[in-house]
């Protein structure tokens, strides 16, 4: 078994790929926007949602990231009873996402050394998505 999040953005979804890509150092494995749907009986995209990115994705080790954004009917936000926890193989590579997490954002916690973690922070980005940040390995 796996787990992957999937979040969903209200026609923002691509600015968020893009701030994800700078902060992890990933790239996107594919994009569907709307418009490129195979067409179906009953099925258009809601006007304006043409450009909207209808999937997407990135690896983050072996795991996989999942990205929406929703159609103007289906209004979504982030629950403060979940976080993205992502464990990192440096404590330089957590510090470089945290910087770039964080602009626009809300930080919970500055990297910091805790009796559960050689550095840990927390966040919540400019879109709302909580992000919780470790690294477990020596310090540097």
């Amino acid at each position: 078994m796996k787990v992957s999040p999937y979040l969903a953005f209200n026609g923002n979804c691509a600015e968020a790929l893009a701030l994800y890509e700078k902060a992890f150092g990933v790239k996107a494995e594919m994009t569907a926007k709307y418009k490129e749907v195979p067409p179906s009986e009953g099925y258009a995209p809601a006007a304006g949602t043409e450009d909207f990115i209808m999937h997407t994705q990135f690896s983050l080790g072996d795991s996989t990231v999942f990205l929406c954004d929703t159609t103007p009917d289906e209004k979504c936000s982030f629950s403060n009873g979940m976080s993205v926890h992502v464990s990192f193989d440096s404590e330089a590579s957590l510090k470089t996402a945290f910087g770039i997490l964080k602009d626009g954002g809300e930080v919970g916690m500055e990297p910091a050394k805790t009796f559960w973690s050689n550095c840990f922070a927390t966040l919540e980005d400019k879109f709302g998505v909580s992000w919780m940040l470790s690294f477990e390995g020596c310090n540097e």
